[in-house]
Parts: C-alpha cells; structure tokens; sequence
C-alpha cells in the first residue's frame, strides 16, 4: 500500500489498481497528500464459493481488508474506515470487468455497508486516444473515439490522424493516467449504489455462484444483447 499522509476519512481516497505496472504507474500518478495506491496481482478469490475461513487465509484479499481497516464479518466496523473513496481501478476490457466482478462480490458480501453508504467507485480509463500532431482526445467508447475523429478532421481529409487502443493501464505513462483516471478536476467516477438488495443478492448469486445451470440459462436469455464483446 502507497498511502497518502492526510488522515481524514472524508478527505482520502484509495485506489485498488489491477496489475503491477499499472499500480507502478498510478503510484507515480497520484496526489500522495489524499491518494493512496494498492495494487492487486493475480486473480482474486470469488469468495460467492468461498467459506469466510478462505476469504482471511486469501492473500489477494487481505492487503484490502487490512487497507481499508472495517474487518469483516463479526469484526466489521464500519467507523474504522480509512477512506472517503475506495476506486476500483481495473483496465478497460473483459478481464477488467472480471477483476470489478469479483472485488464488488467480496464488497456486497463481506462489507456491504461500505457500498450502502456510497463509499465504492469505479474509475473510468479511456479506451482510445486520439492525436494529430500536439492535438490529444481521449475516448471512452467508440462513439467518443468516432466524434474525436471528425473533430480532429475538421475540414480536412484526416491525414495525419493516430487512433490508439488503449490494452490496458499499464500503457498509460503516470502523467496520463492522472489527465484521465485519477484527476478529481477531469476524471469520471461511477458510484456504486445498491438500489435493490434483493434483486442485487439475486444476481450476484445466480451470476458468480457455484449453480451452473442458471447461470447457462441466464447467458442463452441475454446472449443477443450484448453489445461490446472484447474477444
């Protein structure tokens, strides 16, 4: 953990970065009077098949557990909290989204008042720059990506023009990374709300539980509906 010196709640944020060099990178980035940076390596326990004895014995788990400083289970405490913020930083892709998956089941099942109270985020990095000569956009989807183009274009035929696909974090050098990802005056932020309990308990379980066949059925219902698939 890359911790920041200011110890009010309220005033901090945390950054749990998927990968080594993205962590490398998010360190450097970072403002250390308010952020601090823990990177996360390797794939996370999916603690929906998990006993509780698992979750503390996991090595991938307990560095946020001892971070954000709540416990779990009959030591959680919800007053011990270190952070304001705590931002899942995970790349832009399907393995990404597996990475968020995952760390938001431990959440909602081990430390679902953090989420209640509107502690969790997910950060938000591009998926595309966009340059032409010093002129930089960023894009965060392929609509944006499109619109960059043409502003860029102008009148013009487009020459010159570099689109870039961002593959991950770790391909964003710190003074990037801070531009798009960790800047509270331009970054994008999603809150984590748990606007049904129920309906939320439902999906975590049917989608990240040990019952294949739901899953399956779940998949073949919704499989049309899938818009950005990252192969």
């Amino acid at each position: 953990l890359a911790d920041c010196s200011n110890r009010k709640r309220d005033e901090t944020e945390v950054y749990l970065v998927e990968g080594d060099s993205a962590g490398g990178s998010a360190a450097q980035a970072r403002d250390q009077k308010f952020q601090a940076v823990l990177p996360m390596f390797g794939k996370l326990l999916n603690v929906e098949k998990a006993r509780v004895d698992r979750v503390l014995g996991n090595d991938k788990l307990m560095p946020v557990i001892f971070a954000l400083g709540v416990g779990i289970g009959e030591e959680f405490d919800y007053s011990g909290l270190r952070y304001g913020k705590v931002i899942i930083m995970a790349d832009a892709d399907v393995d990404g989204s597996h990475i968020r998956a995952l760390l938001l089941t431990f959440f909602f099942r081990y430390m679902r008042e953090v989420i209640e109270r509107g502690n969790i985020y997910l950060a938000q990095p591009p998926l595309y720059l966009v340059k032409r000569g010093k002129q930089e956009l960023y894009a965060f989807n392929e609509a944006e990506r499109t619109a960059n183009i043409e502003k860029l274009k102008g009148d013009g035929d487009g020459r010159g023009i570099q689109v870039q696909r961002y593959k991950g974090l770790g391909e964003m050098n710190p003074e990037q990374l801070w531009d798009t990802t960790m800047n509270p005056e331009t970054r994008t932020l999603l809150q984590v709300n748990i606007e049904d309990a129920v309906e939320a308990e439902h999906l975590f379980t049917l989608l990240m539980g040990e019952q294949v066949e739901p899953r399956r059925q779940f998949i073949e219902e919704h499989a049309l509906e899938v818009k950005n698939l990252d192969i």
